[in-house]
């Protein structure tokens, strides 16, 4: 995460995981003038504060790469045999 740090395109906030949680990288964002939207980890000593309703289109997002993923297989013919192909474009 702290690669990427600098090469943060504008934006209003930021949606992660509770991988991504840690204070360092919350002043970074917010350093930034992103506000970051990441839940705490269960083994913080304190509570931190996030937007619940914009966490759950995190979910939107995961699923829709997961799509895309699955695009790519047939993009790239790994499903060779017609069945398989044919379950993955319905």
């Amino acid at each position: 995460a702290a690669a990427l740090l600098d090469d943060l395109p504008k934006a209003q906030w930021l949606l992660g995981d509770r991988g991504y949680d840690a204070d360092w990288f919350r002043d970074a964002l917010n350093a930034k003038g992103i506000e970051p939207c990441i839940p705490g980890r269960r083994s913080r000593n304190e509570p931190v504060r996030y937007d619940k309703r914009r966490y759950r289109r995190r979910s939107r997002i995961e699923i829709m790469f997961g799509r895309l993923k699955d695009w790519r297989r047939v993009a790239t013919r790994y499903d060779r045999c017609p069945t398989a192909f044919f379950s993955a474009v319905a």
